[in-house]
């Protein structure tokens, strides 16, 4: 990696769970970080890089570009939930907030490089794109990110530019797998169903910032205006969860017939509409039992092979979860 002297690579959204780990990989690397967020970073360590800022505020953007002559810029910021049901403006953050940015750095000559995040949820799960603009966003998060990706690509930038789909990342500062899975989990709530094996695409967060940072360091010609899903190789679902079960509690999770599971959300749905919270939905057992691969092989080929193993990775997402237990 050659991240360091004269770069100064400057993060929107930092504060948030893949930005805290990539923040500390460019800090072991001794590059020169600033991250721009609403938010106070989820590790304090980083308070001292950390400039409160909304990126719908184009007018402080500009006045932090000025102030900070950026090299390279990540775009993270976003609303990523997708609990927003009546209208895209719920995430104006991911349109105008990524038109703000892009005009800010059109005027910012010290930018050589430009990496904007979208999602995988551009497509729904289980369809397989024919190519970066084919979409079919499930819902109007992945509407924003589809409109996140058009605007990028029409808009021009001076400089080399491309756009990353996070798959499903995990590992250290995801307080919602914390929250949510592991809590679960450790309630012996989980049931896995029973149908065969699920093949699905996620990342190790350390993996993912490996390659984001790798793309930083490649050739104009390899990453110029192109689209790359990050994370690791598909896996089968069971045997993720299971490395988890048996670091956490010492055994594998329980194996269901799925017709059984489909009761149960049902239920779930029902208790849901009445406001009581229920660890499966039929919307939480569809994505379960839906396979979903993606194309990490040609993030893999420029990038070369994660640096960490599904073991490494959960063992070392075992310690951080030692460390920050739910309250």
């Amino acid at each position: 990696m050659n991240l360091v002297g004269k770069d100064r690579i400057l993060i929107t959204g930092g504060s948030g769970f893949i930005g805290t780990n990539l923040v500390q990989y460019l800090l072991d690397m001794n590059s020169t970080v600033l991250n721009v967020d609403l938010q106070q970073p989820l590790n304090r360590a980083h308070d001292a890089l950390w400039v409160r800022g909304d990126i719908l505020d184009e007018s402080l953007l500009d006045r932090i570009f000025t102030d900070y002559h950026p090299t390279q810029v990540i775009h993270l910021a976003a609303r990523t939930d997708i609990s927003e049901k009546k209208s895209l403006d719920g995430y104006r953050v991911n349109i105008e907030g990524t038109k703000n940015l892009l005009q800010v750095i059109s005027k910012t000559p010290s930018v050589r490089r430009v990496m904007v995040t979208s999602s995988m949820l551009v497509c729904r799960l289980g369809y397989t794109p024919v190519s970066d603009q084919d979409y079919t966003p499930p819902n109007l998060y992945g509407e924003s990110k589809v409109l996140t990706e058009q605007i990028t690509r029409k808009f021009g930038l001076p400089c080399t530019w491309l756009i990353i789909r996070p798959t499903t990342i995990w590992g250290p500062w995801s307080f919602r797998y914390r929250d949510e899975f592991f809590r679960i989990l450790q309630r012996g709530l989980y049931f896995h169903p029973g149908n065969g094996p699920v093949i699905k695409t996620y990342g190790y967060v350390g993996n993912a910032v490996y390659q984001i940072c790798r793309f930083l360091d490649l050739s104009d010609e390899d990453v110029y205006g192109k689209t790359f899903y990050i994370g690791d190789p598909p896996m089968d679902l069971k045997t993720w969860v299971d490395k988890f079960s048996e670091g956490l509690y010492g055994k594998k999770v329980r194996v269901v017939p799925t017709w059984v599971l489909r009761c149960v959300s049902y239920a779930g749905d029902l208790l849901a509409s009445l406001g009581i919270p229920f660890p499966l939905t039929t919307f939480r057992l569809k994505n379960m039992i839906t396979p979903h691969i993606l194309d990490v092989d040609t993030t893999i080929k420029i990038t070369g092979l994660p640096p960490y193993t599904m073991d490494e990775g959960v063992r070392l997402t075992i310690e951080w979860l030692g460390k920050h237990q739910h309250p």
